[in-house]
């Protein structure tokens, strides 16, 4: 589903109202018949990529994207593989110890789109995930997306871009 609005319009305060950064001061949000806004943000079966990245400072790309894997890190041989072949799918590849305040905004983009994608839950938010990349990057993440798309993953994406809503959504909500 894509949602568009205007600027203050209410599109980045939905996802995180479903991601459970912020609590319904009324009414309930429910998955598959369950109440969501009962549950904690970790507990939920929801994955979110937000414009500010939110990616550890102190800690190499390739650590980020593990913490999301695993908080606490222990990963098996092959989630270390699938992360270095994601980044290298992603135009990333050898970015792994670097750290993030030497990546360019559109490389953090890709490195917490990576990160939300190879967590494999069933729900999605984007917030403007594709904004700032250049065209290779942004048709590179849409093949991604749609593939978690075509294997069953629910995206909600508030975007402004109008051909990221066209390709990535079947339904469209205005706020």
């Amino acid at each position: 589903m894509a949602i568009r609005g205007t600027s203050g319009s209410g599109k980045t305060t939905l996802l995180n109202l479903i991601a459970g950064f912020l609590q319904p001061g009324s009414g309930t949000i429910l998955w598959n018949g369950q109440p969501l806004h009962q549950l904690e943000p970790w507990q939920r079966p929801v994955t979110s990529v937000f414009q500010e990245h939110n990616l550890f400072e102190h800690l190499d790309v390739a650590t980020n994207i593990g913490l999301g894997l695993h908080p606490g890190l222990k990963l098996t041989k092959e989630q270390k593989t699938r992360i270095e072949q994601t980044l290298e799918r992603t135009g990333l590849g050898g970015v792994g110890t670097r750290m993030p305040g030497d990546l360019s905004g559109g490389q953090r983009q890709r490195v917490a789109l990576v990160r939300a994608i190879l967590r494999r839950k069933p729900v999605l938010l984007l917030d403007e995930p594709l904004t700032g990349l250049d065209p290779e990057a942004k048709h590179s993440l849409r093949t991604m997306l749609l593939e978690e798309k075509a294997q069953g993953v629910t995206m909600i994406l508030a975007s402004h871009d109008e051909e990221d809503r066209k390709l990535l959504a079947d339904q469209h909500w205005n706020l």
